[in-house]
């Protein structure tokens, strides 16, 4: 029979006072004594995974988009996916989202968010995976297309999702939640558009978050209103032959006055 016991190795210091040191274990036996350092004190307790999965969002062609990758790994190999991988053991959560996220985009300073972790017992068929999910926000055509492509990854419209593995369509549906309440207080949005944009761009924007068409008038008045939407002198040609004036955002002006509403209140909280 095997005992555990606890030894507890001490020093005099000066003074004459004991201190005590960092406690070890002792393993009694057959074949001798063998000692434990404090990394095996967990030692017989199940073997749980963590792991990170990543919401990205973008924006292109007045709709909203998702950046999902075709699965190279059992299980569910050849499926739809959100991208994600394991918490190495010298990294938080969020640092590991943020790798996972430079690692399929090439980009490492994004808008990222926590939306919740991920329980259930049998979400992953693979093992005891506990995933915590986070949503990140960005401009489409900043990303690094060669890097995509490597990971079999690409853009799709959020109403041209298609089925996902495990739990991951619960993931995208309570992000664009969180990513609704967000908007609606926070000039989130922006980091969706190139840093140059028009007011119908933003507009659109906005429309494709809530899923509601918003009255151009109003709209439009409530963006006057905010001293940090401001004009470059500029013009886009592109959209319209007269031209459309190109807008940035001001993130200095709404730091002095960080207040944010451009969307009606019964659209923020009833989409």
């Amino acid at each position: 029979m095997k005992i555990l016991k606890r030894i507890c190795h001490s020093n005099v210091g000066t003074g004459g006072k004991r201190e005590v040191l960092s406690p070890c274990w002792e393993k009694s036996g057959e074949k001798g004594t063998e000692k434990m350092s404090g990394k095996d004190y967990y030692i017989g307790t199940a073997k749980i995974y963590v792991a990170v999965d990543c919401i990205i969002f973008g924006f292109a062609e007045a709709e909203l988009h998702l950046l999902l990758v075709k699965r190279m790994i059992e299980p569910a190999k050849g499926e739809w996916s959100l991208m994600g991988g394991f918490v190495q053991e010298e990294e938080s959560a969020d640092e590991a989202a943020r790798r996972v996220l430079k690692e399929l985009t090439g980009l490492d300073k994004v808008y990222m968010e926590q939306v919740k972790a991920y329980t259930a017992v049998e979400r992953d068929p693979g093992a005891r995976v506990i995933s915590i999910a986070y949503y990140a926000l960005m401009n489409i055509r900043d990303n690094d297309t060669a890097l995509i492509q490597a990971h079999h990854a690409c853009w799709v419209k959020m109403k041209d999702v298609p089925p996902l593995i495990f739990d991951h369509a619960d993931m995208v549906c309570q992000a664009r939640e969180l990513l609704k309440r967000k908007a609606a207080t926070e000039p989130v949005g922006f980091q969706l558009l190139p840093k140059m944009f028009t007011l119908t761009q933003l507009q659109q924007l906005y429309e494709a978050v809530y899923g509601e068409v918003l009255d151009k008038r109003n709209f439009r008045k409530k963006v006057a209103e905010m001293g940090f939407v401001e004009k470059t002198g500029r013009v886009d040609k592109k959209t319209s032959k007269r031209g459309a004036a190109l807008y940035r955002f001001n993130a200095r002006a709404y730091q002095k006055a960080p207040k944010f509403s451009i969307i009606a209140n019964h659209i923020a909280h009833h989409s």
